[in-house]
């Protein structure tokens, strides 16, 4: 592969281009992590503020009575965004949903427990314990390399 920087002072933005014969799995690989380190700002509200949250410091994030909620080592915060938006702008090597409701940092656990028949147990750095859906299990466990 080659890499080709060009300085010209009339751009105001970076542009990438890349020249292919084909789409390769490593081409796909490129685009997809150029495309996650344009993520936006994550704002979350506590106590009639906004603070801007930054996405290594959260914990998990969960829906709860219609409302979406950030947990950190600060505390638990709203945010106004959907749980399918957040998806797409954190990391997803950092990042994995659990079910419909709930995304966690895989950085914040402490451990999987794979003792309950269909489920796997999850506790966090911050003492919480939660679940993963039957639904999501598959995929966590490929990305565990289980």
């Amino acid at each position: 592969m080659q890499v080709e920087i060009k300085i010209d002072s009339s751009y105001t933005d970076p542009k990438i281009i890349i020249l292919t014969a084909s789409m390769t799995e490593d081409v796909s690989r490129i685009v997809k992590t150029l495309s996650e380190n344009t993520s936006q700002i994550i704002s979350g509200y506590k106590d009639e503020k906004i603070e801007i949250l930054d996405p290594g410091d959260l914990i998990r994030v969960y829906a709860n009575s219609g409302k979406i909620i950030a947990v950190t080592n600060k505390g638990e915060y709203i945010l106004r965004l959907r749980l399918y938006e957040l998806e797409k702008q954190l990391p997803s090597n950092k990042f994995i949903r659990i079910s419909n409701s709930e995304i966690i940092n895989l950085k914040k656990v402490n451990n999987f427990d794979l003792s309950f028949t269909g489920t796997i147990c999850v506790k966090l750095s911050n003492g919480t314990t939660t679940y993963v859906s039957r639904r999501y299990v598959a995929k966590l466990k490929k990305i565990l390399g289980i």
